[in-house]
Formats: C-alpha cells, structure tokens, sequence
C-alpha cells in the first residue's frame, strides 16, 4: 500500500461488502460497487450499478398494509467474467483454495486492480489480475481487463463473460420483505461477433435501460443468449510463462440520456466506437488527473490519505457529469442501497465543497430542487399550509419518499416512521441556494429561480408559524429535528414536537435573508417574482415580523433542543453503555426493551449543534440578537457541554458536526470527533452500514471541515472571509478553491502563516477579510500573513 493507493490483503469473506462499497468505480452518472466479477449476488458478495436519477416505484405488503417505496434500481449487472479448466468447477475465492489475494483501490487515477492466485492441487496455480475503470471521460463506458497466467501447469482455461439482467434489489438485508424485482422484459441479442447486448425497462417508471459489451481476447469469441442473459464464451490455451488477455468493454445508456433516440441503439454504436483498453485508460486517467487539479487538497499523513479517498468517492457520485442530470445527492452515494438511494438534506454538507471547486455541479442540482418546487407546492396545499414544503426523502418527482414504516432489526417490529416531519430540509436548501450565490457570484440564479424558492420556503414557514400571545412569541408546531430520536412527547397520541430550536432559527434566517432578496431585486425582477408567485406587497414585512419573533426555548441555561426537552428523563448513560457496548443506535435499544427514547434527553446527532455548523460565531450572535434571545461565549458553551453528553452518535455526520463546533468552542476535544468523522466509513464505525453504501454527506464534510471548518472560510458581502483555527493534530494544510471567477486559488496554512495565491487572469482582485484587517490579493500576486496564537480562540 502506498500513500496514493488503498490496499486490501486477503480474501476474507466477512469483509466483502466493506470492500465492494470502498472499491466502487463510478464517474457521476453511473458506479458500479468493487464486486469480483467471478461471484455473484449472495450474502457474501454484492455486485450493484446504479445510475443517477433512474427510480422506479413498487408496492409490497409489509405487516398487513401496503406500502409504497421508490427505490434507485440496480440495473444489470455489466461485471460477470468468470473462468474454470475445461471441464471443471467455476473458480471463485468461495469455492477455490486462494493462495494470494490482494485489491488495491487507486482513487488518484480511479483505477481498481485486483490480483489473486488459486491453488489448482498437483503443484498447479493460476494466477488473475484485473484492471477495471468505469471511464471518467466518457460517463457511458466501462471496462474490465483480465490476464490470466498459468504457473505450474498448461491447459485449457475456458472463460465465461456476460450481461444479467436477472438482477434485483437485494442488496440490504431489512428491506427484503419489499417487492425488490423493478427490471422487466430483458432481451438479449448479438450485434457483432465480438458484441453483445442487452435491453429491459423498469417495472413502472418506465426507463429503457440499453447495455452492449464487446469482449476481446486472445482466443475466438463464441456467443450464448438465453434471456435476461448473454454470455461470451472464449477458450484460452494457457502455457506457463505466457500471458493471456481478455478484455471486456461495456457501454451503458438509458432512455433519460439527452440527445439519443434509443438506449440499446446507443449503447451498441457507442461500444463499438469505444478504443482499446490501454487507450481508454490513458483518457480516463487524463479525466482524473483534470479533477484533481480542480479540487486539489494537500493534507499530511494519515488524515490527508483519508481525505483524498473521501474526495474520490464525492467526485464519483457527482462530477461534473452530473451537471448533465436530474439528479439529486444521494446519501449512499452511486454504492449501495440503504435509503434506498434517496436525496435527504445531504447537499447541506456537499455543496458547501462544490461551490468552490465545480460551481455547475452545485447548480445543477439545485436545479434538481427547483424542477420539484411545484410538488413541494402541491405538498404544502395538501397540509393545509401556503408556500413550498418540501419532503424529507426524495426521488423522481419529488414526492415525500419516506417510508411508512421502518424495521427494527433488534425486535423485528414494524414501526410508524414519522421523519417526514422534518420540515427544516426547506430551509437547508434555502441556505444551499444562498451559499452557491455567494460563492459564485450567480446573480442570475439567485434572482430568478433561487428567489423563488427562498420565496416558496419562506412562505411555508411564515404560514406554519402561530402566534402565541402568552409568550408573545411565533412558534412551529409539529416538527421532528435533525436528531431524529425525539419525533413525538411521550404519551402523546400525535407524532412531531413543537419549537425545534434548530429549526425555528433557521426558519427565521430564511424570512430575513428572503425579505433581503426581494428588497435588494432589480424592479423589472421583482415585479416578475410577484406576478408568478402571486405576492403580496404585505408579505415580506410578516416575514420580517416572524423572522424577529419565533421562539427559542432554554432550559437550565442552555439552549433547549425543543419546547418540553427540560422536562424529559436523564438516561442512565454508563448502565446502557456496560450493558450493550455500542449504544449509537440508542432508539433501537430502547424499543426492543419496549421503552422509548422519546422519554429521554439522547440524541442521535447534533441538533441544536447544528447552528454552530451553519453559523459562524459572529452570524449566529446576530441571528439570536434578532430574535431578542441572549446568546453569549458562555451560553454557546454551556450547550455544547449539556448535548456532548447526551449524544449517541448513531449518524456518520455527528462526529463531524461535533469536531467543527468544537474547534472553535473547545479545541482540545475537537480532534476526537475529527477522527471519528475521517474513520467513519473506512472503519464502518457504525456497525455493517457502509456495506450498503458509504456516507456521501460525511465524506464531503470532512472535506469541508478543512476547507471551512478550520480556516473560518465564509464567502458573503463580496469578500472571502478567513479565522482559521488551526489544530494541533492538523496544524498544516493547503487547498485550491474557485471563487466568483477566479480559478485556481490556493489558500495554505503552516504554522501561524496563511499563504493565499490568485492565479494571472483577467478577473477583479479578490477581497480578503480576516478579524480585525482586510487584504486585497491581485491577480498573479501572493500574500502570507501572519496568523496571532490568539486567533480563532473561543468565539
């Protein structure tokens, strides 16, 4: 293992889907997960290709009713290529002595290799290494080399490549009760002697998958069709000292891809077009190389290796392919299943990294939001509220996608799923629209389709917010937050909480900075905005009214995480910890136990935390000024304090929201959660989930956390604002970001001195503010600037 490289030795069946998850090869419009191509779908192995934005929906029956789920489909799988000596049994590590095994992930060049050795008996090994890419410069091709080596012995080694479209949703274990069969009406079929193809739809959206493979070897090429597969057939005359190839090149479309009139016809002319394998290595590693040197990260050591792996998976799911799509973020990423491929809140933790690396990425899938504005509408209406409501879980349309019910593993129960009440996703994506702006300059965006979701949102949140006249406070009732755990009072007879301080501050962030839009729109615009959004001139001044007034509960001088959290039970912490070792799925627990968590102050992941994670020091002070609630270094901290203990971690994104928080709130404990966030998928912290797919807005996190967290960076008012907090542990660092048309920005940090450099362009120089002085950085200049050891202290 190398620096650069991630190296798995061994063949260990229990680590298989780990490895397929981390060892996915994707390039923003499809992956396909590290499977060996040998073995097929089974409680070991999982080979799954996913492509972005391809949905398809079905009903099952699950404890007596019947449920719908949209599910991202696993289309066939292009990977099977499997081998055995005439006449004998097919080789796989499962079924085969192994002798060597070793897969090593290459993420500089998106290259996955693959090397392993059978023990054949009587003195005879065959050795198989593979090279695979899933081509970053062309989205619709993948390829697959194989060479074969005979030591020992020489025979007949018969190999076997095919297409299966007998594939199903299988992939996590809980949702195997639910109809998993979405692909229909596969046909097979040969188009040249050395292609293949295969075509099928979805059960009921309808999407025409096409997929061709051309297999080249050193042997004649035979095929067999026998629906939903064809096979490739090719028999290699294997002598020691020599070695033989096979080389299989797939091309993959869809019936939602622009400018072709047919998948099948476009999958088989692009196949055949498509150059050899060295050739198309050669332009997808110039591909990676390109991005690469747009998102450029140097870290030292363990942590910077880390990233980098973490960024690969980031720039695997969304590239800048995905500006081409519909398609939102996916939590799992193009890896797995487990969510069933939904788009949650996770572009909060995305975006923030995209905007100044591939501002169209970010736009484009806040193109995705907009194009789904009208059925948040629709949902807003059908709850009897104005505005825009957006759902918790999304898909195709932009439906609520969330499930009815859920499966507690521990007990086996079916239980109610009430996180479609969480309602604050409108505002995180207010807030992803507001930050795209400002990092790009997209005033364009901003004033018209930005606008009128923030003016959508707003309005939701204006309309949900009641009047309470005893406590002379607006308040929003009904909600579940970003913790999760707590969706209901216990006792009560209705899901939702009233007064989620997460979510009441950043609704009144959204009425302030909408009402700022509108005052702040070209007239021609705002007349424009009004006319097609029906607005009344009285609007905006409620929404700055509410924006003012929304209430902020406090229990024992912190912050409350919602109206009534004083009042629940302290959970016996230590006794549950000795009792069941891993406590990160505390609600699980406590069903199986028949208790609740909804009785308890446990949390699953930051939640009123979170606004330490929006909100620099200086923005949230001034936010809580606004609404007349005291907000000081003492009260933030005393927060902090009170939910640390109180946090079970079950999210991926908890340590990482905790680390940032705690860098600038107590920056000797900050490291741990720091490292937690890096370890999360590598190490599969939370217990067998990474197999179903990584954690795309922890990975990106993590990269924002070096990128924002710890040099303060914020982009408003036109400026490019910086107050790192360097840590110990991660003292040294450097990036490149782009920003509002400066490409290639470099920002390094090392010990106490902050390096920025502006690449020579015809651009505007780029004004820096740092706490108590400013900078202007010309174009082709350098500045360093020494950095006080005071800096980023406290708040």
């Amino acid at each position: 293992m190398t620096a650069r490289s991630w190296e798995y030795e061994g063949y260990d069946p229990a680590d298989q889907r780990l490895r397929e998850s981390l060892c996915t090869l994707g390039n923003g419009y499809f992956a396909t997960r590290g499977a060996l191509p040998e073995c097929t779908a089974d409680d070991i192995h999982y080979p799954g290709t996913y492509v972005a934005g391809c949905y398809n929906r079905l009903t099952s029956e699950v404890a007596g009713r019947q449920v719908e789920n949209e599910d991202m489909v696993n289309l066939p799988n292009w990977l099977p290529l499997r081998f055995r000596l005439r006449g004998g049994s097919w080789l796989t590590p499962d079924t085969a002595a192994v002798l060597e095994h070793r897969t090593e992930l290459f993420p500089d060049t998106g290259v996955l290799d693959r090397h392993t050795r059978y023990d054949l008996g009587e003195g005879r090994i065959l050795s198989v290494r593979q090279q695979r890419i899933v081509h970053m410069g062309d989205p619709h091709l993948a390829a697959l080399r194989t060479e074969f080596g005979a030591e020992g012995f020489a025979g007949d080694l018969e190999v076997e490549a095919s297409l299966d479209g007998g594939v199903t949703n299988s992939g996590v274990p809980r949702y195997r009760d639910l109809d998993c069969h979405h692909l229909v009406h596969a046909h097979t079929g040969v188009a040249t002697p050395d292609t293949v193809w295969l075509r099928c739809r979805t059960r009921t959206s309808d999407i025409r998958v096409g997929m061709a493979a051309r297999l080249t070897s050193d042997a004649p090429v035979t095929a067999r069709n026998k629906n939903p597969r064809t096979a490739q057939h090719t028999v290699l005359p294997l002598t020691e000292g020599r070695t033989f190839t096979v080389d299989k090149t797939v091309a993959l479309h869809t019936s939602h891809d622009p400018a072709i009139s047919d998948p099948l016809h476009a999958a088989v002319s692009r196949v055949a077009r498509a150059p050899g394998f060295d050739e198309l290595l050669d332009s997808h590693r110039t591909a990676w190389a390109q991005l690469w040197r747009r998102a450029a990260l140097d870290v030292d050591g363990e942590p910077g290796r880390i990233l980098r792996l973490h960024l690969f998976h980031v720039l695997q799911t969304l590239s800048p392919h995905t500006a081409d799509l519909d398609a939102g973020v996916p939590a799992r990423g193009l890896h797995g299943e487990a969510y069933r491929g939904h788009v949650f809140w996770d572009e909060l933790f995305v975006l923030p990294f995209l905007n100044l690396h591939f501002p169209e990425v970010s736009r484009a899938l806040l193109h995705y939001r907009h194009r789904r504005l009208e059925q948040a509408c629709s949902a807003a209406l059908d709850a009897g509220r104005k505005g825009a409501l957006y759902p918790w879980q999304s898909g195709s349309d932009g439906r609520e996608e969330t499930q009815q019910l859920h499966l507690n593993p521990r007990s086996g129960r079916w239980l109610p799923d009430h996180s479609h009440l969480q309602y604050h996703v409108g505002s995180a994506i207010a807030y992803n629209v507001w930050q795209y702006c400002e990092a790009g300059g997209d005033t364009e965006f901003l004033h018209t389709k930005g606008a009128e979701m923030l003016l959508q949102i707003a309005r939701f949140w204006a309309d949900a917010a009641e009047w309470d006249g005893s406590l002379r406070r607006h308040r929003i009732k009904g909600v579940v937050g970003p913790d999760e755990y707590h969706d209901a009072y216990p006792e009560a007879n209705r899901p939702g909480l009233d007064d989620n301080a997460y979510t009441n501050v950043t609704a009144a962030w959204v009425l302030m900075r909408t009402r700022e839009l509108i005052d702040d729109l070209p007239e021609p615009r705002r007349r424009e905005l009004a006319e097609r959004t029906g607005l009344d001139p009285a609007e905006p001044e409620h929404w700055e009214e509410i924006s003012r007034t929304l209430h902020v509960p406090f229990h024992q001088g912190v912050i409350s995480q919602f109206d009534g959290y004083g009042d629940l039970a302290e959970l016996p912490w230590e006794d549950y910890r000795r009792r069941y070792g891993d406590i990160r799925r505390l609600d699980r627990i406590l069903e199986a136990e028949g208790d609740t968590v909804n009785r308890y102050r446990a949390s699953k992941q930051a939640d009123v935390l979170m606004l330490g994670y929006l909100f620099g020091p200086a923005e949230l002070r001034r936010l809580f000024d606004r609404l007349g609630v005291p907000l000081d270094d003492e009260i933030w901290h005393r927060t902090v304090d009170h939910y640390m203990h109180r946090t079970s971690h079950g999210s991926t994104l908890s340590g990482l929201v905790h680390g940032w928080v705690l860098a600038r709130a107590r920056r000797a404990e900050a490291w741990q959660f720091c490292q937690e966030a890096l370890q999360g998928d590598i190490a599969d912290v939370q217990g067998g989930t990474t197999g179903e797919g990584i954690h795309l807005g922890a990975m990106a996190g993590t990269l924002d956390l070096v990128q924002r967290g710890l040099t303060g960076l914020e982009t408003r008012e036109g400026a490019l604002w910086l107050d790192p907090v360097p840590l110990p542990e991660l003292s040294s660092y450097g990036f490149s970001l782009r920003y509002q048309g400066n490409w290639g920005v470099r920002v390094r940090l090392e010990r106490g001195l902050l390096e920025i450099a502006v690449p020579s362009h015809d651009v505007s120089p780029i004004d820096v503010r740092l706490p108590g002085r400013s900078v202007l950085v010309e174009p082709g200049k350098t500045v360093r600037l020494e950095l006080g050891p005071e800096k980023g202290e406290g708040r």
